[in-house]
């Protein structure tokens, strides 16, 4: 979406947003924010689809966003590692 001009809503976001989530939200949001689909992320997460869509419905308050197109702008300058591993 960056390529085509698009930007969020985000506001600026502290190095330490992601620390109010749990380690499982933490990994949800941050595959979430690199493209995968709620399958893909319960696939390689071992979880039901139903399951990730409840860990990220339940993580954009606590992040201050309104929803997953927000993500990759807050994981980008949260500085997060790779999830998962």
């Amino acid at each position: 979406m960056r390529a085509r001009g698009v930007t969020s809503q985000a506001g600026p976001v502290a190095p330490g947003a992601l620390d109010g989530l749990t380690a499982q939200q933490r990994d949800v949001v941050i595959l979430a924010g690199r493209g995968l689909t709620n399958g893909e992320i319960a696939d390689r997460l071992f979880l039901s689809p139903r399951t990730v869509a409840s860990h990220l419905y339940r993580s954009y308050p606590k992040l201050g966003i309104a929803g997953r197109h927000q993500l990759r702008d807050l994981i980008d300058h949260a500085g997060t590692p790779q999830a998962g591993g």
